[in-house]
């Protein structure tokens, strides 16, 4: 349960939550903390009234095949009778329940699917039921926004990426022919010759000539070079699988880089792509931060 853990905050009670399979799973220790008692009773107290029986057992009769009815209709039957209470792991194990999953240790806990923690909420107070969704929505809506921005970006490198093919050579070279040199140097690792394909030099002369930057190569690229280097990459894995020798490789890649950093430039997709993305093409090497100081 804490692979995915994140929190909210209602009214300065810290409540964790989780994702699993698309559904939210809400703490109801740490909700219980919004009362002065210990959390355990809390919980025990609200799984004992006739009401939260039946609602939890609805629930369950929804969404879980395995519900033991048998055993839910002994418990709805004895609840409120003087003396009986219910604990969240009792009603785990006698009704092999999915709608509440309780954990012993440090990082444990009584989590609920977020319908029987909104529930919950309601028992313990309104404004703080009200509070939880508000600020539960404000989260999830956030986190939608981000997995869009995500599609957006794969949607404008797919037509930039499409361009590539299309678009006609234009009159300049970026970068420039490697040297026969340079083709016939061995380089150390895969990474140094996407390199030297793009930027014309390994990763130790770049840091060589810039002793008073931080960090690489990559870092100081910009979204038309990244955008290429990522092509390069599958281009380079390709040729490894076809055992194409390193030299060959150099060449074909270099040339590949030429053509499409010439179709590349100038882009209104590259534009926008560097507006909206911001951090999101870290996986690609960029470094805001750093390109800025830079500067």
């Amino acid at each position: 349960m804490t692979k995915n853990k994140r929190e909210i905050n209602i009214k300065g009670t810290i409540v964790n939550f989780f994702s699993e399979k698309d559904e939210d799973f809400i703490c109801l220790t740490d909700m219980a903390k919004f009362k002065t008692y210990d959390s355990g009773i809390v919980i025990s107290n609200w799984l004992t009234t006739k009401y939260t029986v039946q609602f939890m057992g609805a629930w369950e009769q929804l969404y879980n095949p395995n519900f033991n009815l048998m055993e839910y209709h002994k418990i709805k039957n004895e609840v409120g009778t003087n003396g009986y209470i219910i604990s969240s792991s009792m009603w785990i194990s006698k009704t092999n329940a999915i709608g509440i999953r309780s954990s012993a240790g440090r990082y444990g806990g009584t989590f609920a699917h977020k319908d029987i923690a909104f529930e919950f909420a309601t028992w313990l107070s309104p404004e703080f039921k009200l509070y939880l969704i508000k600020e539960f929505q404000r989260l999830k809506n956030e986190e939608n926004e981000r997995l869009s921005l995500g599609w957006n970006v794969k949607r404008i490198l797919t037509k930039i990426n499409y361009r590539i093919h299309t678009d006609a050579i234009r009159d300049y070279i970026i970068p420039e022919r490697i040297s026969k040199i340079q083709e016939n140097n061995i380089y150390a690792n895969e990474a140094d010759v996407l390199n030297v394909a793009l930027f014309g030099m390994t990763a130790k002369e770049w840091k060589g000539k810039n002793k008073n930057k931080d960090g690489n190569v990559r870092d100081y690229a910009d979204v038309v070079q990244l955008v290429c280097l990522a092509n390069l990459e599958s281009m380079n894995a390709m040729l490894i699988k076809r055992e194409v020798e390193q030299k060959e490789r150099l060449q074909i890649l270099n040339e590949t880089a030429i053509d499409q950093m010439k179709s590349l430039f100038g882009n209104k997709g590259i534009k926008r792509l560097e507006e909206k993305t911001g951090d999101i093409l870290s996986p690609f090497g960029i470094n805001r931060s750093t390109r800025k100081s830079a500067k």
